[in-house]
């Protein structure tokens, strides 16, 4: 006789609500992201805005996302009190989930690249949660759900779940907040909202919004060298690889990710890891204050759009996001020595991306483009 499978029971709701009450107080304690404003002295008629997701206490864009999962995670019954949460990630997504699991009193592990920032695992580990490396930037899905699966745990998978654990209707998702925060500007729809995919989350939850809200923005996402979603793009190939991890943490994958949704992205640019280090050395001089190279990345995408813009006479904006802090990269990206080590020379890109602020000019020289 064949015994039927028993579902599990469901988490008890005394211990849910309780973990739902937690992550909604902490929403209600934390204000939303500022909308900051970059001159461009150059591009009269041209605004570019700034979306400071390096504020959210976990100090990324990833925090968002992270509550998300958990929040998806939590109604869907598969964490419940005690579990083990797991996760792939190079480190801001683990950084907010171990936030969020310490919130709940959960045991948290990150599996991650051996070679992720420092300040990132020293971060995760404030937190309570334990890293766990590997050699590859490939084997970390495959590890987090052995490791899942060893411990009886949950394994979070934000490159699967990202594009459906938000709602991207609203309910303040950061598409809703950059649209309440421009409303009172001289030009309060931009033409383009500008943001890299590391799951492809935040792009999904961009796109879905403005064809919901039916708005005339698009969405350009600009992706790092040694990512596949570029080529996923451009080719309309889900099953595109590259041989390695991205150069730039927290963006680009080896490997199409079923978060990813090219359906909903007007345009693609790809940029070398050089340009997008050089790009966040010159923002930091005109913010006062460093970026991660994920957000020199969105820099170097916003420039190309609005050179564009220029050339065509056109007025008007684009929005693009702060996506973590850089003193996370202390050692890395705004180190000499490392990047003389790893082969980045930045100074040609810095050169260029000043000669846009100072003139107006630019050339997409050594960027690829695709567009629907």
């Amino acid at each position: 006789m064949t015994a039927l499978s028993v579902p599990p029971s469901p988490a008890p709701r005394s211990w849910l609500d309780e973990a739902l009450r937690r992550i909604e107080a902490d929403v209600n304690r934390s204000a939303d992201t500022h909308l900051l404003r970059l001159p461009l002295p150059a591009t009269p008629g041209i605004t570019l805005y700034l979306k400071d997701e390096s504020t959210h206490p976990t100090g990324s864009l990833k925090h968002r996302l992270a509550r998300s999962l958990f929040l998806y995670g939590l109604c869907n019954g598969w964490i419940r009190e005690g579990t083990t949460v797991i996760e792939a990630s190079s480190g801001s997504t683990a950084v907010s989930e171990a936030y969020f699991a310490q919130l709940l009193e959960l045991p948290f592990v990150a599996v991650m690249p051996r070679g992720t920032s420092p300040a990132k695992i020293a971060q995760i580990e404030f937190y309570g949660g334990r890293c766990h490396m590997v050699e590859q930037a490939s084997q970390v899905c495959a590890e987090a759900r052995r490791l899942a699966r060893d411990a009886g745990g949950h394994f979070m998978d934000q490159f699967t779940y990202a594009e459906r654990a938000t709602d991207w209707r609203g309910n303040n998702n950061i598409a809703q907040s950059i649209f309440e925060q421009l409303a009172r500007e001289p030009q309060p729809i931009p033409d383009w909202i500008v943001c890299g995919a590391g799951t492809g989350g935040t792009s999904a939850t961009m796109g879905r919004y403005v064809r919901y809200r039916r708005l005339p923005t698009k969405v350009c996402v600009p992706d790092p060298e040694h990512s596949a979603f570029f080529e996923g793009f451009r080719d309309q190939n889900p099953a595109a690889t590259v041989g390695r991890g991205s150069g730039i943490e927290g963006i680009g994958r080896p490997t199409v990710e079923p978060s990813f949704q090219p359906g909903v992205i007007d345009r693609m640019i790809r940029v070398p890891d050089a340009a997008s280090v050089a790009a966040a050395w010159v923002l930091r001089d005109r913010l006062g204050r460093s970026c991660g190279g994920s957000t020199g990345t969105n820099l170097i995408g916003s420039i190309s759009l609005i050179a564009e813009m220029a050339r065509a006479g056109r007025r008007g904006s684009v929005a693009t996001l702060i996506c973590d802090p850089g003193d996370r990269y202390s050692g890395t990206y705004f180190n000499r020595d490392w990047l003389n080590a790893a082969g980045i020379d930045i100074d040609p890109w810095i050169a260029r991306v000043e000669d846009f602020f100072r003139t107006g000019q630019w050339s997409d020289d050594g960027l690829d483009s695709a567009a629907r």
